[in-house]
């Protein structure tokens, strides 16, 4: 890879499945069928600290919304890309180019994955982090929410660790509160689904 396609981003990220909890595709290490047969799920991000060719993405959020029909590694994947309405022509490029997974990093792992791809839309992306809470809205189009699962009176949620998961090692269990997706003809409704959040960094090469 080119020293000039050197990038790296880092900051705080969830995810919301129509999976019961536990989501098999985590747990089992493997190819495993979704508790519904098929996966509906958006991965959402907020970028603290992020840099590609010397472009600033401090601050910006994006969405990444996938479809499968059936075991997520065996492909035939539909996904949709959200990215913050706020990023400037040159931090929507960069943000681009890295989420079409052609310069390496965990966006190359789902392009490969991917049969229908249905591009990028650059919308007002509302991320907010508190505690235990990660919410993610999109006028007219996502609203998701989970809260980290608890035990007892204990300070920090359950989590999953060493997983193969294409964001982070560590994720913390989380179940969804009223979590909606309406975009590209599909509807889904992940409320009281499974979910996960975890701080990411991923860089390149």
């Amino acid at each position: 890879m080119a020293t000039e396609e050197r990038w790296q981003l880092k900051g705080d990220y969830f995810e919301n499945c129509n999976c019961e909890i536990l989501c098999p595709c985590v747990v089992q290490g493997g190819p495993a069928v979704p508790t519904e047969g098929h996966c509906d799920v958006a991965f959402a991000f907020h970028v603290q600290e992020g840099d590609y060719r010397g472009v600033a993405l401090d601050d910006l959020n994006f969405i990444v919304a996938a479809y499968t029909p059936g075991i997520m590694g065996a492909g035939d994947w539909t996904l949709a890309a959200y990215i913050d309405e706020r990023a400037d022509q040159f931090q929507r490029a960069a943000l681009g180019r890295i989420l079409s997974g052609e310069i390496g990093g965990p966006a190359e792992r789902w392009m490969r994955l991917t049969a229908n791809y249905l591009g990028i839309k650059y919308c007002p992306i509302d991320y907010k982090s508190d505690g235990h809470r990660r919410s993610v809205q999109i006028p007219g189009i996502i609203d998701f929410t989970v809260e980290g699962i608890v035990v007892g009176n204990r300070p920090e949620p359950m989590r999953l660790e060493n997983t193969g998961h294409p964001v982070s090692s560590s994720l913390a269990l989380a179940k969804g509160g009223a979590s909606t997706y309406t975009d590209h003809g599909m509807t889904w409704d992940n409320s009281g689904k499974n979910g996960h959040y975890a701080a990411f960094a991923w860089s390149w090469p």
